[in-house]
């Protein structure tokens, strides 16, 4: 699959802003752009041609009605559950997409790891520590980037959890 050389012209422009805040301005060139939607994990690792598992999702969740985002890898789901006694809260669902946008300002399947439009409390599963690098969306359903997840989780203001769903 062939992608631009483009860099931040294709990243969403809250998200080339907020890797300038962040004195990230040199992932603007790693940015990868894609002619076709990488909006699942699965679609996003065929195009790199990378592993399931080096993509991290960024999902929106709501706790007792808070938005809270949840970096998880590609390859695995999260335990709501698991979520919920994390955050101590009485109750976790997926966020309806209206929530997603208006919390992060992205639409789902671009949501990056930071750089949204209001601050969400994160949490990072430590099972993207698993590699060097991981990909995220760059605030579109066509673009990527990659990054170290230390330093990813970091610059998300993420808390590494254990929210992962064991396979039964």
């Amino acid at each position: 699959m062939t992608t631009s050389d483009a860099g931040a012209a294709e990243a969403h422009p809250r998200f080339a802003e907020a890797l300038d805040a962040l004195g990230l301005s040199e992932l603007r060139g790693r940015i990868r752009r894609f002619p076709h939607a990488t909006r699942t994990a699965a679609e996003a690792a065929a195009a790199i041609g990378c592993e399931l598992s080096q993509i991290c999702k960024s999902l929106v969740f709501a706790a007792d009605g808070v938005p809270v985002l949840v970096l998880m890898d590609g390859a695995s789901r999260v335990d709501v559950e698991l979520v919920r006694q994390e955050l101590g809260a009485e109750k976790v669902t997926r966020a309806r997409a209206d929530v997603v946008r208006e919390t992060t300002g992205y639409a789902i399947g671009g949501v990056p790891p930071f750089g949204h439009r209001s601050s969400t409390r994160v949490l990072a599963d430590r099972s993207l520590l698993d590699h060097d690098v991981v990909w995220a969306a760059a605030g579109t359903p066509y673009t990527v980037f990659p990054m170290a997840p230390k330093a990813l989780i970091t610059h998300a203001g993420g808390t590494l959890a254990d929210v992962r769903e064991c396979p039964a």
